[in-house]
């Protein structure tokens, strides 16, 4: 079975986590539920990561905790 994902379909978005800045996002597709493509938006034609879904999900548990207020 094939489980190559067409990035040409995919709808982009910048990432909450970013800079908020044009040239420092990180962009981010939704709606697959294995993967979680994520590129440079510098780079839109560059290379793109996959992440499987529940490493993109720790990963941003990681984030909000780390954004946590220590005791």
């Amino acid at each position: 079975m094939n489980h190559t994902l067409e990035l040409g379909t995919v709808t982009w978005r910048r990432s909450s986590y970013s800079d908020g800045g044009q040239n420092n996002c990180v962009k981010v597709a939704d709606g697959h539920p294995a993967v979680v493509p994520v590129r440079d938006s510098k780079d839109p034609h560059g290379p793109v990561l996959r992440f499987p879904a529940s490493a993109w999900t720790a990963f941003l548990g990681g984030l909000k905790d780390s954004r946590s207020p220590m005791a």
